[in-house]
């Protein structure tokens, strides 16, 4: 390989591989306020986390990039599980840095149409202490994957931060179902 090659391959893993996971927001803690653009089934909607608890506890889950294959995987394993949650009282939202066109074709694609998915800006990305970085320690502009639990009271009741997606809808609903006991 050159050394051209080589150099572009060495920036190029920088840009992908996360540094390690970041240490969230704690339980107990206040979650901070969201009011951003989302998307339900390919329509634009406002996304206001305050009002959404006055229905019940949501779980809010960042999630890195759209169309990306874990996280694919990750919006339809949500979406499968949709009725458990909605049943649970809960109402469940993916978040990403993602664009608004990106977030609607991802909300019909993806989601199925069963939750809403919204833009998370660099503010609520520091804000719930979910910055992805490179290993330098730079942030990347992406969130990391991580399922918080918020209850009415506006607190979170459980985090799981974890790169890997197949845990993170059985452990929110396990916490959502606890919150109603």
């Amino acid at each position: 390989m050159n050394k051209i090659a080589l150099a572009f391959a060495a920036v190029a893993a920088t840009l992908v591989v996360p540094a390690a996971a970041p240490a969230n927001l704690p339980v107990g803690a206040r979650a901070p306020q969201i009011v951003t653009q989302g998307a339900l089934a390919g329509k634009p909607f406002a996304f206001n986390l305050e009002q959404a608890l006055t229905k019940g506890p949501v779980v809010l889950y960042f999630y890195p990039k759209a169309f990306t294959s874990g996280c694919t995987l990750e919006a339809k394993a949500f979406a499968d599980a949709h009725d458990q949650f909605r049943a649970a009282g809960a109402t469940v939202i993916g978040m990403s840095a993602d664009d608004l066109p990106s977030l609607q074709r991802f909300s019909t694609e993806a989601c199925a149409g069963k939750f809403a998915v919204a833009i998370a800006t660099p503010q609520t990305i520091a804000a719930y202490d979910v910055v992805m970085k490179r290993p330098d320690g730079s942030a990347t502009g992406l969130a990391t994957r991580t399922s918080f639990v918020i209850g009415k009271d506006r607190k979170i009741r459980f985090v799981h931060s974890n790169a890997d997606y197949r845990d993170h809808v059985r452990l929110t609903l396990q916490a959502v179902k606890a919150l109603r006991r």
